[in-house]
């Protein structure tokens, strides 16, 4: 049996756009700011799926879905995680699990947590977990500017 570690990242602004929602882990938090970006910006997702990409040698989210191709614009991140999945299977890789640390100030991610949770495994097909942390005001990410997730994923052939 082959065991690989892949690390994902990723980071977004907050919007100024009152149209946009937020996405964390493929749920809507109502009445928060939504992020910058091509799709929706799920933050969470998008370290999810870097990592399982970096653990099956398979390159990074921008490779196969980039920002510059109009079919991407506003694709629900859920399913670019579930295609993510599906890569890494193809590859002859099976996701062990992966671990996603969000840093924000803001929402509060504990009430959420469980659905997140369930939503990203359910699109990877192997346990996600959610953990929440604060930048205790240092920085951009504790300036409320943004959001950022560090996400760590095993796989095995």
């Amino acid at each position: 049996m082959t065991v690989r570690v892949g690390q994902g990242f990723d980071v977004h602004a907050f919007s100024d756009d009152p149209a946009r929602k937020l996405v964390l882990g493929g749920v809507v938090f109502d009445g928060e700011r939504g992020l910058v970006g091509h799709s929706d910006a799920d933050v969470i997702a998008h370290a999810c799926a870097d990592a399982l990409l970096g653990a099956a040698g398979l390159g990074d989210i921008g490779q196969h879905f980039p920002d510059t191709d109009p079919k991407w614009a506003g694709a629900d991140s859920i399913g670019l995680l579930s295609e993510v999945a599906r890569l890494v299977r193809e590859s002859g890789f099976e996701p062990g699990n992966v671990d996603a640390a969000v840093v924000c100030e803001r929402p509060k991610l504990a009430p959420r947590r469980d659905e997140m949770c369930q939503r990203l495994s359910g699109a990877v097909g192997a346990p996600v977990t959610v953990k929440g942390n604060r930048a205790e005001g240092l920085g951009a990410i504790g300036r409320g500017e943004g959001i950022a997730c560090f996400a760590v994923a095993v796989v095995e052939r």
